[in-house]
């Protein structure tokens, strides 16, 4: 079995003007982290997953606990798309947890 290892990422624009609203940005915020999730700029979310099907699999995960309003997007980019990604402003993060160098498949 060949695993190419991908990228989940989470782009999301919730509504934040009512108590509620911001009760279910908060729960959706940590219910990211808790599936291993690393934010990478605000609202923008990305997890390090082995095949295809891990990262569909990981979808459905976030959105059976999506927020009911705003919106919620999702993208799987390979690791090498990922990669190639340009930095205009700013730079890369140097959090290992953001890198593929710790993945291990067994």
């Amino acid at each position: 079995m060949r695993y190419r290892v991908m990228r989940v990422m989470i782009f999301f624009d919730l509504p934040v003007k009512t108590a509620a609203q911001r009760k279910n940005y908060r729960i959706f915020r940590k219910k990211l982290l808790e599936e291993g999730f690393l934010m990478i700029q605000e609202s923008v979310y990305v997890r390090i997953v082995v095949d295809r099907d891990s990262a569909r699999f990981l979808e459905e995960r976030v959105a059976g606990f999506a927020p009911p309003k705003g919106i919620v997007q999702s993208l799987i980019v390979t690791e090498k798309q990922y990669a190639s990604m340009r930095f205009f402003v700013g730079g890369q993060s140097t959090d290992v947890r953001n890198s593929d160098a710790r993945t291990v498949v067994i």
